[in-house]
């Protein structure tokens, strides 16, 4: 099943949303993205519900756009996973990840049900 330019794109920007520090801590706007069984392996290993994802305190995020080697791919008409690496600079230091996403289409707006994040170096 091939996905759309518009899906392609839509995705990419939502994505790209919860990097963006105006987006990200935007409650009412994460509310909208985040659905209710969201769930994520993060880069530490940790497993985050999403109350723990939507209590994270505002900080600078230092991120590099457009979001490297970004793939979307559709696993049904209405699920898709998206894939890329991540670059982001904490204090000086720039953490690298390998990302996976999947997204929902629900009423035809995507929600995010799970992501993924695994080091790497390049």
């Amino acid at each position: 099943m091939k996905i759309s330019r518009e899906d392609q794109e839509t995705l990419e920007r939502l994505e790209e949303e919860l990097w963006r520090e105006e987006t990200r801590f935007d409650m009412e706007r994460m509310n909208e993205l985040i659905a209710q069984d969201f769930f994520e392996f993060g880069r530490s290993g940790r497993i985050y519900p999403r109350e723990h994802t939507l209590a994270v305190a505002r900080q600078k995020i230092d991120a590099v756009f457009p979001l490297p080697e970004f793939q979307a791919r559709l696993l049904d008409e209405n699920t898709a996973q998206v894939t890329y690496n991540s670059a982001v600079t904490y204090d000086g230091v720039v953490e690298y990840a390998r990302r996976s996403s999947i997204w929902s289409r629900n009423h035809s707006a995507w929600v995010l049900r799970f992501h993924q994040g695994t080091p790497f170096q390049p």
